[in-house]
């Protein structure tokens, strides 16, 4: 199976559009990966270097089990605090998911299907379809949040088989997720059949039931941001940006697509920028829209803190 088209991934924060329900074949025997990673023959690690070469059977695995996959580089930091984190985590789940690690340096091809404009950038591959998750270092109970919510996915779309761990066939790993919620599952499938506005409609029903549903929340910033960008053209929306620097509707377009292509830093400079500029009467909705951003990215990330510290100066 060849590598996914660029222009399949990485679309938006959780991008579901394209994950179809479909009948899951045995676990293949993944004897290159295997191989790479120095495991006996028909055995595969928790961990395990991907490449070029082998992503074939990366795709076919995925549609057993879901594939986190950690798109790093030797020269980057933040990878290297991030990568112990989702090995962890992924260690800890007992086989119900496997972690590929990619270096995008080795592996230009691998590096430009996915767009890896920024790195660390964690996405997953559930039944053969990519499921873009976050970019950045992340604190570890972000990554658990996720890793749960992805398996949730996965249970949606049949994905459920364990890679055995210690010679065992996974019989000792944790039990599978309950069921979605109702209204989080009327936004699933919404997402999956492209009605963002449904979603959008579910997790707001889901919020006025339990206004502490954090997994609503959190779906709910990822739908609005999909559904503002699903038809967005970057270039048309960066040039109508450049020839009107104080359109609040041109910058907020730029600045949601720069978000979901991994320039958070961009996005939040370019609103920060047009906050400072604006008089105080039209300031709320740049102060509104920062804030709906800073949530999605998450409050503890390095580039949130940043962004929040400048928003401080400019209000007081």
């Amino acid at each position: 199976m060849s590598t996914p088209a660029p222009g399949s991934v990485m679309r938006g924060a959780v991008d579901l559009s394209s994950l179809r329900n479909r009948p899951q074949p045995p676990a293949p025997a993944p004897t290159a990966l295997a191989s790479e990673a120095g495991a006996p023959a028909g055995a595969l690690p928790l961990v395990f270097d991907v490449t070029d070469a082998t992503f074939g059977e990366v795709l076919e695995l995925s549609r057993t089990v879901p594939v986190v996959i950690d798109l790093w580089a030797e020269w980057c930091g933040p990878c290297k605090q991030l990568s112990p984190v989702l090995e962890k985590v992924v260690t800890e789940l007992a086989g119900r998911l496997v972690l590929a690690k990619v270096d995008v340096d080795a592996n230009p091809q691998l590096a430009q299907g996915f767009r890896a404009q920024s790195i660390p950038m964690v996405l997953a591959l559930v039944a053969g379809q990519p499921v873009p998750l976050f970019t950045g270092a992340v604190p570890e109970q972000q990554v658990r949040d996720v890793f749960a919510q992805l398996l949730q996915l996965a249970a949606q779309h049949g994905v459920t088989g364990t890679i055995p761990v210690d010679g065992t066939a996974g019989a000792d790993a944790p039990a599978e997720e309950p069921p979605l919620p109702p209204l989080h599952a009327e936004a699933f499938a919404a997402i999956e059949e492209g009605d963002y506005a449904r979603a959008v409609a579910a997790y707001e029903k889901a919020l006025v039931e339990n206004p502490r549903d954090t997994d609503a929340r959190a779906g709910l910033g990822q739908v609005r941001l999909l559904d503002r960008v699903q038809d967005a053209d970057l270039q048309a929306a960066r040039a109508a940006a450049a020839a009107d620097p104080t359109g609040i509707d041109a910058q907020f377009l730029v600045a949601d697509l720069d978000v979901v292509g991994g320039h958070v830093d961009d996005a939040f400079a370019r609103l920060l920028d047009l906050f400072a500029a604006l008089p105080a009467e039209e300031r709320v909705p740049v102060r509104e829209r920062l804030l709906e951003l800073f949530a999605l990215v998450g409050d503890d990330d390095a580039r949130v803190i940043r962004a929040r510290s400048r928003l401080a100066s400019l209000l007081f």
